[in-house]
């Protein structure tokens, strides 16, 4: 199965006292990158969130940011700090006798002192928060794969006419490189007789100069591996799910196709292998650049 690596998906999960909104988004990348933005308290289920998203997608720099609700009225509570309070205590005593004033400090007076009360975020229950951070999770996966599937489609239609396009070129090649050179032992038979006039045509040494040609034009070979490169590639884009992706595989083929696509180029010495070698050419930069966006 073909995957982008741009995608996107968002999940809210609710009831009657939390709510979980998980949205995620990606772009290409070669390898996996996962950064996540979520409150401080759930720091703790980080590992367990990056394990979770791994089910769902193997390579790319994903986005992910969580957001948190509490409706329970119980997400955090008032704090008495009796160690702040005694040492103001203390220093107050210590201004009345130091310049003979009246200590008149009272409990409400010296709870509005900086720190005696302050409020602290309870902790959740790691278990029952990460319960729905899950499901929350998988749903916001599950339709960030499917929108990476629906772009992968696209994607593979793409290079199937691509890669169609290059084959094409390359029977082409293929039906043309022995018709070069017979012309090429017409054209230098007809050189030679034109040279030696009325005298005979050393038939030997005109084969041999042929077939020296022809080795220094072939291109049999480069055909040959580059056909198996365009079929290799069309097996992975049409085989079933790959848990390792195959982006990596294609860009390799990719990479091959453009080596024998440039040998073919620099050998030729026809004008029309040189247009289809263009083309050929052509159509692999967009092979390769193409790859980039597969998982």
């Amino acid at each position: 199965m073909v995957c982008s690596m741009t995608g996107y998906g968002r999940c809210e999960v609710a009831d009657e006292k939390h709510k979980f909104t998980v949205e995620m988004k990606s772009v290409n990348n070669r390898y996996l990158d996962i950064n996540i933005k979520m409150p401080k308290k759930f720091n703790a289920l980080e590992s367990k969130i990056r394990n979770e998203l791994k089910k769902f997608i193997k390579r790319g720099k994903v986005d992910v940011f969580i957001s948190y609700e509490d409706f329970s009225e119980t997400d955090s509570k008032v704090k008495y700090n009796k160690a702040i309070a005694e040492e103001y205590l203390t220093y107050l005593k210590q201004m009345s006798e130091d310049f003979g004033i009246d200590n008149d400090i009272r409990v409400s007076s010296l709870s509005k002192y900086p720190d005696v009360f302050s409020m602290e975020d309870v902790e959740p229950n790691e278990d029952e928060m990460w319960e729905q951070l899950k499901k929350t999770v998988d749903g916001a996966g599950e339709e960030f794969a499917a929108s990476r599937s629906r772009e992968g489609e696209f994607l593979r239609q793409d290079l199937e006419e691509k890669l169609s396009n290059m084959m094409d070129s390359v029977e082409f090649i293929t039906e043309r490189s022995p018709i070069i050179i017979e012309e090429y032992r017409n054209r230098l038979r007809d050189k030679v007789k034109e040279l030696l006039e009325d005298k005979a045509v050393d038939e030997n040494r005109l084969i041999m100069e042929v077939t020296l040609y022809a080795d220094k034009v072939s291109v049999d070979e480069e055909l040959v591996r580059l056909r198996s490169h365009i079929k290799a590639m069309k097996d992975e884009l049409n085989k079933g799910d790959d848990k390792d992706g195959i982006g990596r595989k294609l860009d390799f083929l990719a990479q091959e196709m453009n080596r024998e696509s440039n040998t073919i180029l620099s050998k030729s010495t026809d004008l029309e292998i040189s247009d289809r070698g263009i083309s050929l050419k052509t159509d692999v930069e967009k092979v390769r650049e193409q790859i980039q966006n597969i998982e």
